[in-house]
């Protein structure tokens, strides 16, 4: 492991949301983080993965501070290993490190302003936190724009005359334009075709291995994590229930929900004969989690202790965790790394 770039402790975040049957009743908190805690290191890709709902994107955008969080620590490592906590800093001081922490939305369709030309799109981080002459500001357009594969001659067009994939590019620019350390990406190739998904994951290696970039990457795509990360976090319900290398979680998983997760990736091989794990029941209500263990009504493998206690995430392996009670007990399946 490198030195930490990315401090994350006890992050917990928490919306309200009101009765539609009572006018004047209180509304109720529903805990969509719940205890988050992580090291990210620099140069690493950290792929935070979980099925819809799970909380992974509104970590994401907390981490970024686009969405407040309720509680808990993202300390941010700088340049000179100051130890900042960056969900406290505000004004000039939060702009100043803002500038470090860059994320890529997931529907490049949306996340470009269509009234804005792409030089504009991606000069605005530019000129918002440096002070730049018009003769700079163009030259660093231009260059990475080049970079990130987008013709320097369509600069003046508008994200509209764009196909999904070129339009992602200049998303992955305008994030890229700050010289940011860490770039969250939320779903970043979820939108594109196949085809295209593969060149954008090879364009973000590169660049990452060119710009010594840390990423944080979010998908449910588990071929995709597989391909890029160097570790993977499991998140069920606002809790990480595995946090492992890539190579470990994929070969040797210990916890259900991640089996279960395992088990829907395809295989290359069409004569591989796979079993698909179906998880009964239905997924729990965020407003009304089960009690202990959250995955408890839906894993094969519970007892009464898992209704009743809430198992910790705590280490089973080298650089391996889990929140499971049987985690040493249990022989569960992964995939073949390749």
């Amino acid at each position: 492991m490198t030195k930490p770039i990315l401090d994350v402790v006890s992050l917990n975040k928490d919306f309200q949301v009101k009765s539609k049957k009572a006018l004047f009743a209180k509304p109720n908190h529903v805990r969509v983080l719940d205890d988050i805690s992580f090291e990210l290191y620099e140069g690493e890709t950290l792929s935070i993965v979980g099925e819809s709902g799970c909380g992974k994107t509104t970590l994401g955008r907390c981490i970024v501070k686009g969405v407040s969080a309720s509680s808990g620590e993202v300390n941010y490592y700088t340049d000179q290993d100051e130890r900042v906590n960056f969900l406290k800093l505000k004004g000039k001081e939060a702009k100043r490190l803002r500038r470090d922490i860059q994320m890529i939305f997931q529907d490049p369709y949306s996340s470009l302003s269509p009234r804005m030309s792409v030089f504009d799109i991606i000069s605005e981080p530019l000129v918002a936190n440096f002070k730049l002459k018009r003769s700079e500001v163009e030259a660093k357009v231009t260059e990475i724009a080049e970079k990130t594969g987008l013709n320097a001659s369509y600069l003046m067009r508008y994200p509209h005359a764009f196909s999904g994939g070129q339009r992602q590019r200049i998303a992955i620019a305008r994030a890229l334009i700050t010289q940011p350390r860490l770039i969250v990406c939320d779903e970043a190739v979820s939108a594109l075709d196949v085809s295209i998904q593969a060149q954008i994951i090879n364009l973000l290696k590169d660049l990452q291995e060119q710009f010594k970039i840390t990423y944080i990457f979010i998908s449910h795509d588990l071929s995709i994590v597989q391909n890029i990360s160097d570790r993977v976090a499991v998140m069920h319900l606002g809790r990480i229930v595995e946090l492992a290398t890539t190579e470990s979680l994929f070969g040797d998983p210990k916890h259900p929900y991640t089996e279960a997760l395992m088990s829907a990736v395809p295989q290359p091989d069409p004569e591989a004969q796979k079993s698909r794990i179906i998880l009964e029941g239905e997924v729990p209500n965020p407003a009304n989690p089960p009690s202990g263990c959250h995955f408890h009504p839906r894993c094969a493998y519970r007892t009464e202790k898992c209704s009743q206690q809430a198992p910790e995430l705590r280490e089973v392996g080298e650089n391996h965790f889990v929140a499971c009670h049987y985690a040493e007990q249990l022989n569960l399946r992964g995939v073949q790394h390749d």
